[in-house]
């Protein structure tokens, strides 16, 4: 059989087959055993996060590649380590975007999504962070975070085998929309979110206290609303300069 029937082939039983989802409470990775390369996926509810570093191009363009390496895993690893600690768990590294998934479906797991949004944006985008200013014999990173949660369907494509020709897919408006919201989102104001997030924040990542000359602390919504276009419909986003400490 040649290499024109072996892919028609494969790609008729692909559509011809039916397609099983099965429910799951874990965000699944490449060595799961259910996932195969045929008509199966898993689905999970969860909470997304996507970051994407701007500027790539300029990087390229003023530094050599070994220094655009280490740029990039600072980057990398801040974010890395920032989703562990609260749960998240970081897939799809594609160039110099991340996919984080927060599994569950509680106001607490979905706000713990946003509280490491908030401690990305405090880490690399603040003075007391520092990960910036460490950055800044070479070019500072910028970057935007979009949040949605929705039910995610993750399956295996590629070729089986030990070959490297096969990854996850991640299939899911939440996945899509956290994209969009992360395009939005510029600086200072580097977090979006959807209006079902904010709709379901707890307290304590939804509003702050500012105080004013006279040290009277005041009570305020760290977010600010406005419309965007997604889908060909007018939808609410929220976004906020606001960031979480961490020690």
């Amino acid at each position: 059989m040649g290499l024109k029937d072996d892919i028609t082939n494969k790609v008729k039983s692909i559509l011809d087959e039916r397609f099983i989802t099965e429910d799951v409470y874990t965000v699944p990775d490449i060595s799961d055993s259910r996932l195969t390369f045929g008509n199966k996926g898993l689905q999970f509810d969860s909470t997304v996060l996507y970051i994407d570093m701007r500027g790539s191009t300029e990087v390229l363009n003023k530094h050599n590649n070994p220094v655009v390496a280490k740029i990039h895993m600072c980057y990398f690893h801040t974010i890395v380590k920032i989703a562990n600690s609260l749960g998240g768990e970081v897939r799809s590294f594609n160039g110099d975007s991340m996919l984080v998934f927060f599994q569950g479906t509680t106001k607490g797991s979905l706000s713990t999504a946003v509280r490491a949004a908030m401690q990305m944006k405090y880490m690399i985008a603040t003075d007391d962070g520092g990960i910036n200013k460490l950055l800044e014999k070479y070019t500072p990173i910028d970057f935007g975070i979009g949040l949605d949660y929705g039910k995610i369907l993750c399956t295996k494509i590629g070729i089986g085998g030990d070959s490297n020709n096969k990854d996850l897919i991640w299939i899911g408006n939440a996945v899509n929309k956290s994209t969009v919201l992360s395009d939005l989102s510029k600086s200072p104001y580097h977090i979006s979110i959807s209006s079902y997030v904010y709709n379901n924040l707890l307290d304590d990542v939804k509003y702050g206290v500012k105080k004013d000359l006279w040290g009277n602390e005041t009570k305020v919504d760290m977010w600010t609303s406005e419309s965007f276009l997604y889908n060909n419909q007018w939808e609410t986003r929220y976004y906020t300069s606001w960031y979480w400490s961490i020690s």
